[in-house]
């Protein structure tokens, strides 16, 4: 069984991480529970739950000029999810290798989501999710307490459980606040 994972200690993440401890606080609080990993096991559905009666053409859909497309956005969700896992992956592991940044920016262009479908998105996210969530789920204290450097600075195991959280707390946030509002 997967320990309850504590909130992390401000020194264990880099300082514009308190973004997403922060809103994996407020997305515990909202529920009632200290569980992250529950929260973590339910925000994949939540997004299907969300998009489930929206217009498919809302894909290509930016909520204002120079934003992304809420296909970029989703896709981002599952391209930032597969960064923070794999660097959970490397320091629950005792991997001590500085891991480096990625930019987000020069990523979505990439992805190419305006040839992909909403459900397709969707899909990817739901998949990506659950890889995460059997990774957090077979870590034990020893793993989670675990600290190396990301994007130079120190990161702990732990702190990237809820950063993974907070993410996409945060996205389907907005989500809901900008992309569904101009819908």
């Amino acid at each position: 069984m997967t320990p309850l994972v504590p909130r992390p200690a401000a020194g264990e993440y880099a300082p514009y991480a308190v973004t997403y401890v922060d809103a994996t606080a407020q997305a515990l609080a909202a529920r009632g529970s200290h569980d992250v990993v529950a929260l973590l096991a339910d925000q994949a559905t939540a997004w299907r739950t969300m998009l489930a009666t929206t217009d498919p053409a809302l894909v290509t859909h930016a909520y204002a000029p120079g934003k992304w497309t809420l296909g970029e956005s989703i896709v981002h969700v599952s391209d930032t999810e597969r960064v923070f896992a794999y660097r959970l992956l490397r320091i629950a592991r005792a991997d001590m290798t500085p891991l480096p940044g990625f930019e987000q920016d020069e990523w979505v262009p990439e992805s190419r989501t305006s040839r992909r479908s909403l459900d397709d998105v969707v899909a990817e996210l739901e998949v990506t999710r659950a890889a995460t969530l059997a990774l957090v789920q077979s870590l034990d204290d020893i793993a989670l307490t675990r600290v190396g450097t990301a994007s130079g600075h120190a990161l702990s195991a732990r702190a990237l459980v809820w950063m993974l959280a907070g993410h996409m707390a945060h996205h389907l946030t907005l989500t809901r606040e900008k992309y569904l509002a101009c819908a």
